[in-house]
């Protein structure tokens, strides 16, 4: 997994360098998958998991070939989210039915998690915690709590109202190097160590597909540059790689590869080339 993090870093600070007043990113199409994509994500083994225009989640591997489909549709309603994290622990997030579904490797059911049972009506986010356990940001209760595979909750934070004037409204959540990241566009992306307590916040506004990589690798967009921000140094790097980057939905990075899911639900995979 770090080595996909530091191509990313190489790739990217290999083109600022050859900038005047800006990076441009070269990239080569390499694959096009036009089956009607709602929304994907990947893994660190570069498995693609596809959500469909009929709710099911296709996972196919780097060499493009389908390898599993999770195909229970009916029962939860439409599928808000897939973290892949973990790609032996993929969790598969039905938002109305505040509901995890727990996947193994082959998309068979590992597990179901009804959070409903642990008085938690409206989690905002989830994701994969670094000891396998689940992160949930509990929107009702504000605050970050750790759940296992049974829904017992683990550990929670103090309550956001009494430390913020105005509770963060996560889009995302990510466990990366023994910290917790929170990001709401409109307060930027939120510090926490894994008991909640707040360490930081960078003041990363309005962007879209933000990805926390690493401690020190954070990608986002908006709708004309691609971003790299490194908090080591408090560096923020800005790429141009489309004459309409617009046009995609989602933007994502993994190892040297642009997955770009259009607003014609076809996902466009680039190669980031020197």
């Amino acid at each position: 997994m770090k080595k996909l993090f530091v191509t990313i870093i190489v790739v990217l600070e290999t083109a600022l360098s050859f900038a005047q007043d800006h990076a441009v990113l070269k990239l080569l199409l390499v694959r096009k998958i036009s089956t009607v994509v709602k929304d994907f994500t990947t893994d660190n083994l570069g498995n693609i998991y596809l959500l469909t225009a009929t709710n099911q989640v296709k996972k196919i591997n780097e060499k493009g070939d389908s390898v599993a489909v999770y195909n229970d549709v009916r029962r939860y309603g439409k599928i808000y989210s897939i973290d892949a994290t973990n790609p032996l622990k993929v969790l598969v997030y039905y938002k109305d039915f505040s509901t995890i579904v727990i996947l193994d490797r082959l998309l068979n059911v590992r597990a179901t998690v009804d959070l409903r049972q642990q008085n938690i009506l409206q989690a905002r986010a989830i994701t994969t915690s670094y000891d396998n356990n689940i992160w949930v940001f509990d929107e009702l209760d504000s605050k970050l709590k750790k759940i296992d595979e049974s829904g017992k909750v683990l550990l929670e934070s103090t309550d956001f109202r009494q430390i913020f004037d105005s509770v963060p409204t996560p889009v995302s959540l990510y466990d990366r190097d023994g910290q917790l990241y929170l990001y709401d566009p409109s307060k930027g992306l939120l510090v926490f160590d894994y008991y909640g307590g707040k360490k930081n916040n960078y003041q990363l506004l309005q962007l879209t597909d933000l990805q926390v990589l690493d401690k020190n690798t954070i990608t986002a967009r908006n709708s004309t540059n691609i971003f790299l921000y490194k908090p080591t140094n408090l560096q923020l790097l800005s790429f141009t790689a489309f004459d309409d980057q617009a046009s995609f939905s989602k933007i994502n990075f993994n190892g040297n590869l642009l997955y770009c899911l259009t607003k014609n639900n076809e996902l466009q995979i680039f190669k980031v080339v020197k």
